[in-house]
């Protein structure tokens, strides 16, 4: 699996030593995903993180699986910053004893309790966090949520994640997965209100999903062209002394709108 794991069209890819592996198969599955990534050849088209165990089991984790060819890691349960700080001395160390700068490694801590949503915040300003993730199956069932149509009872806790990443200058958040990988119509659907909430992808826990995800995060070659056109032209506006100016359909333009065309365009790889 983890020999085609890099072939499946992500952009990234998520090794996972948490629930994935039962207890009494962590240790041979840290030195195997350990193995795994020395041997990797240098690619840059496909990033390579690993979900790590909560508590000390995950700082042995670190220490096993930091490799040039990691680009971070994922606490699974994070509760705490301390939690993130004992992670990054971890990774502190790990970078020394393979030759890497310090700070290299980064992290996107994965909230699945009401505490870590609750204090997100302090979360976001740990050291190395790239960005948040939510684990909605475990925050569920720390929370008792039941399951929904349309799961608007997490609409708070995704909103309120999203808010606090753009607070503390943090990339968007990556979406959660979902389990039922067989019913791509109702993925679409909840990747497009993922979307539209500010999530910037959705992690997926099978390769049918990826091609939904791309297409949905993916701007359309029409919004490119319509993003691009907009920021040439409010450029020259701006060279021009005009910090005002209307699109093509008569509607006002102005910082605030070219910063959003900028951003699609920044999505473009």
């Amino acid at each position: 699996m983890l020999a085609k794991a890099l072939d499946r069209g992500a952009d990234a890819i998520i090794v996972d030593l948490e629930d994935a592996v039962v207890p009494a198969a962590k240790v041979p599955a840290r030195a195997a995903v350990a193995a795994w990534l020395r041997s990797l050849a240098p690619r840059t088209d496909v990033e390579v993180w690993v979900r790590l165990n909560s508590g000390a089991a995950g700082l042995d984790d670190a220490a096993a699986v930091v490799w040039p060819g990691l680009a971070g890691v994922m606490p699974a349960k994070t509760q705490s910053v301390a939690d993130l700080v004992a992670l990054d001395a971890a990774l502190r160390d790990a970078e020394a004893g393979a030759g890497l700068q310090t700070g290299q490694v980064a992290v996107i801590p994965i909230l699945e309790s009401a505490e870590a949503v609750l204090h997100a915040s302090g979360l976001a300003r740990a050291p190395r966090v790239q960005r948040l993730q939510i684990g909605e199956a475990d925050l569920r069932a720390d929370i008792g949520l039941p399951a929904g149509d349309g799961e608007p009872e997490l609409l708070y806790v995704r909103s309120h994640v999203v808010l606090v990443s753009a607070a503390c200058r943090l990339a968007p958040p990556i979406g959660p997965v979902s389990t039922d990988f067989r019913d791509l119509a109702s993925f679409r659907t909840s990747t497009r209100a993922l979307a539209r909430l500010g999530f910037a992808g959705r992690a997926c826990i099978h390769p049918a999903q990826v091609t939904v995800v791309n297409d949905v995060f993916t701007p359309a070659p029409d919004e490119i062209d319509r993003a691009g056109a907009l920021v040439a032209r409010f450029e020259q506006a701006a060279a021009a002394g005009d910090g005002v100016l209307l699109d093509d359909a008569g509607r006002m333009v102005d910082e605030a709108v070219v910063r959003q065309a900028r951003r699609l365009l920044a999505r473009v790889r």
